[in-house]
C-alpha cells in the first residue's frame, strides 16, 4: 500500500496535535490535588512520609478511631485538618 507524502505529513501533524492536547490535559490533571469541599486530602503514602509512621501503625490509628479517614474506591484519604489535629494531639 502506497501513501502519498502529503497525506502522511497531514496525518502525522494531526497525531502530534492530539498528543499535545493530551499532554496539556495530563499536566492540568496532575496539578490538581485531591480536595473535598476545598480541603486538601492526603493518602496513606502522604501520611507515612509526613509522620514517619509505618503502614501498620497508620492502620491501627484508623481502626481505633484516633485518625478519621474517608474510604473511596478502596483507597483511604485523610483531611488535612484532621491530620494536623492528630499530629498535635498524638505525636
Amino acid at each position: 500500500m502506497y501513501i502519498e507524502k502529503d497525506n502522511f505529513t497531514a496525518w502525522m501533524e494531526r497525531m502530534m496535535d492530539r498528543f499535545d492536547m493530551l499532554e496539556k490535559q495530563i499536566e492540568r490533571l496532575s496539578n490538581v490535588r485531591n480536595c473535598l469541599d476545598g480541603e486538601q486530602l492526603l493518602d496513606n503514602q502522604d501520611l507515612i512520609m509526613i509522620t514517619k509512621m509505618s503502614p501498620r501503625t497508620l492502620q491501627r490509628c484508623r481502626k481505633n478511631g484516633s485518625l478519621p479517614y474517608i474510604n473511596k474506591d478502596g483507597k483511604n484519604f485523610y483531611r488535612a485538618s484532621d491530620v494536623h489535629k492528630f499530629i498535635r494531639e498524638t505525636l
